[in-house]
């Protein structure tokens, strides 16, 4: 079935960046990370990320653009076992993804990530509220040209990485995929086909770029530090992301006049 009817944003909600536990009754997040501003919260609940229906896509834009908070748009509905099929097409730097099993009124549920950015993944995944474990199968930068500008993607540096990646990070996943294999599918500054299948209680799910298989995790016997099976939803929603300017990255996450496009936007209840 279509959850976009290419139109408007019909059957899904605005909602504005948020943080919550580690882990079902863990610290805060923002207790953790220093440097956030006290008002956070207040701040992000006042500029949520901008979207907009552009040529039949989806956009997404932080609002007002270089405020460094974002913001999700949130399914209506929620879903259990599905296969997801959406087109995504990122500027750089554009940290996104997809949420699924998201919780309504949280921000715990298994993120898809869609991180187009310095030391990024995209196929991967991260635990939002469920241990934020990084279960990830390589991590990316930009290729730059003579002039220093970004015109295709390589493999991240580790001398130079802002978030290295480690093995242990790929050992979460029951596969992933190698560098090249991704490398040689994503169409740069283009649009790519990112498809999820998710499936079970506490979901096995895997995930394929342009008909590449990238990676797979299974949630019931994942383990990480923080992490323990049931605590992702049977059911969530699903999200699209516009991440905010943390502290960590600022602006090398998601650039001042960002945005990225989704479309074709496809689910096929299991």
């Amino acid at each position: 079935m279509e959850l976009f009817n290419g139109k408007d944003l019909t059957g899904w909600s605005v909602i504005p960046r948020s943080y919550g536990t580690v882990y079902p009754g863990g610290p805060q997040v923002l207790d953790l990370v220093q440097d956030f501003p006290a008002d956070y919260a207040e701040q992000a609940a006042q500029h949520p990320a901008a979207w907009s229906v552009e040529d039949g896509a989806i956009v997404g834009r932080q609002h007002p653009a270089g405020s460094g908070y974002g913001g999700y748009l949130i399914s209506d509905e929620p879903y259990g076992d599905f296969e997801l099929t959406v087109d995504v097409n990122p500027d750089w730097p554009a940290d996104t993804g997809v949420m699924i099993r998201r919780s309504a009124d949280s921000w715990k549920g298994l993120q898809v990530l869609v991180d187009h950015r310095h030391s990024g993944s995209i196929g991967g995944f991260f635990g939002n509220g469920l241990g934020s474990f990084h279960a990830v199968p390589f991590a990316l930068t930009a290729q730059l040209d003579a002039d220093g500008h970004p015109v295709g993607l390589r493999e991240d540096d580790p001398g130079n990485s802002a978030e290295p990646f480690t093995p242990a990070q790929a050992a979460l996943l029951r596969y992933a995929a190698s560098v090249e294999e991704f490398l040689n599918t994503w169409r740069w500054r283009d649009w790519n086909t990112l498809r999820i299948r998710c499936t079970g209680a506490q979901p096995h799910v895997t995930t394929w770029i342009n008909d590449v298989k990238i990676a797979e995790l299974d949630l019931a016997t994942l383990v990480a530090p923080g992490y323990s099976p049931g605590f992702v939803n049977p059911t969530g929603h699903l999200a699209f992301e516009v991440h905010d300017n943390d502290p960590v990255l600022g602006q090398e996450r998601w650039g001042k006049n960002a945005a990225c496009r989704w479309r074709n936007i496809t689910l096929e209840p299991l």
